[in-house]
């Protein structure tokens, strides 16, 4: 069954639309597809290409984790029925095998020879010299083999609990253990703490940057772990088990305390897919499936190490810095260029970062700032990301330790980060800061700093609001908005927001931020019917929206009604999108992109115009159910003219311009890669904007592009190098292609 949906049956009814979406888990497998094209790219350096696909196997990883049980339980391991659920599963299943199919192809016949020709070599035993295996047999020795305990199966020894995504072996014996039993099964778990490529030295290497895996290691010297036995058949193998913490809030205590236990058992949680060598025998290969109660369409045969992931220490490993991209270093935020205090120039105006082009130091300076000024009485802040070294996080310790009244409403249920969180939560709260967890049931995703400063007779606040996480790393790789504001009605409202979210207690009127789950759903619904009507009116109407993913129904259909009363719509979504877009009859107004580049793209952007009238949000939030009514989010207009043509150049204009990283949706609900009109270049919105922003040329203002009405030129894509600002005319229009 083809996860593309037929649209034969949708009624074509403004007033009772009837839509089949696509479907989201096929949506996000597509987006990993679009991820693996850039490693099949030449025009990428070597060790980009293996990184991205690393990606894609570590994307994969999280979706089998996260996505996977539900569609399990529709299957039995004797064999599915032909429910609908049932055929779902299948049909993702061929999608994510062709994936994984198409991984290792590139990796063995393309990506290895390719590092080949550079004299860098991950060796196979078959491969390595005399003085290449005693090295690794000496290493196998020394490092590896005091780490392992081979366990034969037998009543007294059951199968061991392997832990999720860790490297383990299955194999078969012959002849008796020292007991003289007949037990043929033994299985060698891998600890994590060995490193998964190793570097044979250069004595070894004959000039060459030569690597082994740890699973060649292994299996090379997997006889040596049997004296006595011999070794008939083996397979390195991997489960991955669901691992999304589910924890009922209502019926605990301390929910610190029950995600620390539960993290414990993470590990263990329900097998969701299994990995083996292609090589494997059908006797083992049973033999697992069995043990962890998986059809056949969990199980992934694969030609090569099991976890791609743990390449990434490869590109760590090799010295080549031609293979890479070439280094990219952020400019500092061009707004807060001026030496004088951040909290007077803030005072003048709104300021704006557009990370990763322009670097988070900014950020950290206003946190630095906020800690350092004695003027400065609180700081609130929420925490979803930050990482496990996070000098932020070292800046709001200390703003603690100098008498500072600190509030950190701390996300524990951030998935996959929820470690980390607990740590810091519990270390700023053992040294006195004041440590929330936001509201049962919701999780607090918005992203917002608050510092509050007294001046002169006067407590002045200051915010900081984001796209984005507060971690410096992601910073550099995600692309994100930060802003950073003295407004009166917008800074009270974040003050609003910190006490409601301590206290529970009713929410005042919020005057400019929107707030999910309790208003943000019903504006943007509210939004998008208004330009409807005023498109139904005869008014020119251009609604652009960026996003990681769109799934939520009641939103989808307002823009699909929308479409039809005339609104172009364009949508620029990285990742997961169920909205099929050129559907004729239904969907002609509305266009779906995707950009995959060397940056993540992770800002929401929401623009909205009618006439001479515009509106801009940035925003925490994905247009998701979940975003929308299971989590605390932020959405904030952005009301400078300056900043608001900034970002709608930027983040707008010139994604809708691109035409090296930029994906099309069609209406059978595929991808393609959009197409370049005859006599023109490939042009790349990222590549532009680390033009803009370089450090490396001398820095100077930044120009917005003229408001003109209708244009289809992208002065950003034009652009190679800093001009001046220049001042928006009165009545802003955007700078959008019809």
């Amino acid at each position: 069954m083809s996860l593309r949906n037929d649209h034969t049956d949708v009624i074509n009814d403004p007033d009772a639309l009837s839509i089949k979406f696509l479907n989201r888990d096929g949506s996000i497998l597509a987006f990993n597809d679009r991820v693996l094209d850039l490693a099949t790219r030449p025009e990428v350096p070597l060790l980009e290409r293996l990184r991205f696909l690393c990606i894609v196997s570590s994307n994969l990883d999280e979706f089998f984790e996260v996505r996977a049980a539900p569609h399990l339980a529709s299957v039995t391991v004797q064999g599915a029925g032909e429910s609908e659920a049932a055929h779902v599963f299948r049909a993702l299943s061929a999608s994510a095998h062709d994936i994984v199919a198409r991984q290792y192809q590139l990796f063995n016949e393309t990506l290895m020879p390719e590092f080949a020709r550079h004299g860098i070599h991950l060796l196979s035993q078959g491969e390595r010299d005399t003085a290449q295996r005693r090295w690794v047999k000496a290493y196998f020795l020394r490092e590896v083999r005091p780490l392992l305990i081979p366990v034969s199966l037998d009543p007294s020894h059951p199968f061991p609990m392997v832990a999720n995504k860790s490297l383990n072996f299955i194999v078969r014996l012959a002849g008796k253990d020292a007991f003289g039993r007949e037990n043929e099964i033994a299985i060698v778990k891998v600890p994590r703490v060995l490193p998964r490529v190793i570097q044979i030295p250069a004595k070894n290497a004959d000039g060459k940057s030569l690597f082994v895996s740890l699973s060649s290691v292994v299996r090379a010297h997997i006889a040596d772990l049997f004296p006595g036995r011999d070794v008939l058949q083996f397979s390195q193998f991997r489960v991955t088990r669901h691992s999304d913490l589910a924890v009922d809030e209502d019926d605990v205590l301390n929910l610190r305390t029950a995600l620390r236990a539960g993290l414990e058992q993470r590990h263990y949680g329900q097998a969701v897919r299994l990995e083996i060598s292609s090589g494997c025998s059908d006797h083992l290969s049973n033999f697992l499936q069995q043990q962890f109660q998986l059809p056949p369409e969990a199980i992934f045969r694969v030609n090569g190490p099991v976890n791609l992931v743990r390449l990434t220490q490869m590109v760590d490993l090799i010295n080549a810095p031609e293979l890479l991209f070439k280094p990219y270093k952020a400019s500092y935020p061009q707004q807060l260029m001026a030496s004088e205090s951040l909290f007077e120039k803030i005072k003048q105006g709104d300021v704006c970062i557009h990370q990763p082009f322009e670097s988070f130091d900014g950020v950290l300076a206003f946190l630095r700032e906020a800690v350092n000024d004695p003027q400065v009485l609180a700081i609130k802040q929420t925490i979803y990301r930050t990482g496990t070294d996070s000098e932020l996080m070292v800046l709001l310790r200390e703003a603690v330790r100098r008498g500072k009244e600190v509030t950190v409403v701390v996300e524990l249920k951030a998935r996959f980060d929820e470690e980390a969180n607990i740590n810091w939560a519990e270390m700023l709260e053992s040294i006195g800061a004041q440590v929330l967890y936001g509201v049962v049931g919701l999780k607090t995703h918005a992203k917002m700093l608050l510092v509050t400063r007294r001046e002169g007779k006067q407590l002045k606040r200051y915010a900081h609001l984001s796209t984005g996480n507060y971690n410096p790393k992601t910073a550099r790789l995600y692309t994100d908005v930060s802003y950073l504001t003295a407004n009166p009605l917008l800074t009270l409202d974040v003050e609003n927001i910190f006490f409601h979210l301590a206290s529970q207690s009713r929410l005042p009127r919020l005057r400019q931020l929107v707030l999910a789950p309790v208003q943000l759903h019903r504006k943007m619904v509210e939004l998008i019917e208004a330009l409807g009507t005023a498109a139904a009116s005869g008014a020119d109407t251009r609604l652009i929206a960026k996003m990681n993913a769109l799934t939520d129904e009641g939103l989808m259909r307002a823009l699909i009604k929308a479409g039809q009363q005339g609104v172009k719509i364009d949508l620029i979504v990285r990742g997961a999108c169920m909205l099929p877009a050129q559907v004729p009859g239904l969907t002609e107004n509305i266009r779906v992109r995707s950009v995959i580049g060397r940056f993540l793209e992770h800002a929401r952007v929401f623009y909205f115009r009618s006439g001479d009238e515009e509106t801009l949000y940035l925003s925490s939030a994905d247009w998701m159910n979940r975003n929308m009514f299971g989590r605390i989010e932020l959405a904030w207009p952005v009301t400078d003219p300056v900043i608001r043509q900034r970002i709608i150049d930027e983040c707008l204009v010139a994604y809708l311009h691109d035409t090296q990283d930029a994906w099309d949706l069609h209406a059978d609900g595929t991808y393609k890669r959009t197409a370049l009109q005859p006599r023109s270049r490939k042009q790349s919105a990222q590549v532009a904007l680390m033009a803009r922003y370089s450090s490396e040329p001398k820095t100077v203002p930044i120009k917005v592009s003229k408001p003109r009405p209708k244009t289809i030129t992208s002065k950003v894509l034009k652009s190679t190098k800093p001009v001046k600002l220049v001042k928006p005319t009165k009545s802003l229009k955007p700078v959008v292609s019809n």
